[in-house]
């Protein structure tokens, strides 16, 4: 293993509750399993880690480890345990915080999610090799809203509205330091508001929340606000690929991410 294969994997895999429509659609046990374009998601993202010369040990956080002996592939990961198994929490902050105090410990952690379908080693290697030259403790995959509507006019994400762009989340996070505990303890406080941006910011404080509203903080005056509210360094790394931004969270992301993995292996096979 060289020496940048420092990261531990973090894959989130919990499940959205009783009422799952993606889950209850397929009649899956649990949805981490969705088949997309004939491959289970989990999988497929579980394959891209282990593809990574970055990444050492693989971790998969699921509230139904019992589900994994469901798929063939990923039951022998976890036999032969080039793959570990988590339990996960009461939501993804816990689980974060816990893997990051108790399993990784010390370590350096990329966390990803299990719904990430159109992750690539290309994604995922642009955003450690950004991680690798930031002096950060904790580092957030984020892609432009110019970004994403150039590649997918009508998919519908969520959205920070910052002065000049607005930002989505690409489900990729770097813990680089112990510090950096401090920022997973404050996302359990916040995680409620996250489908609610207002909210979220309101968490920093009014001052910040006014000045969010009226955008007038840029991404990185906005990161060194939080990092103060924290008490830990957060940094952005801005990602060119408009499909990081992309999960499997609703009926039309799964039809939207199915047809461009269709695409992607026709266009492979000829």
């Amino acid at each position: 293993m060289s020496e940048r294969a420092g990261f531990t994997s973090l894959v989130l895999a919990g499940s959205r509750g009783e009422a799952d429509p993606l889950a209850e659609a397929t009649g899956l046990r649990h949805r981490a399993l969705l088949d997309v374009a004939g491959v289970p998601m989990l999988l497929r993202v579980v394959r891209t880690l282990a593809a990574m010369p970055e990444v050492g040990r693989i971790i998969v956080s699921i509230d139904d480890p019992a589900a994994l002996n469901e798929q063939p592939e990923l039951a022998a990961r976890v036999e032969d345990g080039s793959l570990e198994v988590h339990q996960s929490l009461s939501s993804p902050s816990h689980s974060v915080l816990d893997v990051l105090e108790n399993v990784a410990s010390g370590g350096r952690v990329l966390v990803t999610t299990a719904d990430h379908a159109l992750l690539t080693p290309e994604i995922a290697g642009h955003f450690l090799s950004r991680v690798e030259r930031s002096k950060a403790d904790v580092l957030v995959g984020l892609v432009s809203r110019r970004v994403i509507e150039a590649r997918f006019p009508d998919t519908t994400r969520t959205y920070l509205h910052m002065r000049g762009d607005a930002w989505s989340g690409a489900n990729l996070f770097a813990f680089r330091t112990p510090d950096g505990r401090r920022a997973a303890a404050f996302w359990r406080r916040a995680e409620s508001f996250r489908k609610q941006p207002w909210r979220l910011v309101g968490t920093f404080g009014p001052v910040n929340l006014l000045l969010f509203l009226l955008r007038r903080l840029d991404l990185d005056a906005a990161l060194e606000r939080a990092s103060k509210v924290i008490g830990t360094r957060v940094a952005a790394v801005t990602l060119p690929f408009a499909e990081a931004a992309v999960d499997v969270d609703r009926p039309s992301d799964l039809e939207l991410v199915t047809r461009l993995l269709a695409k992607k292996r026709s266009a492979q096979v000829s």
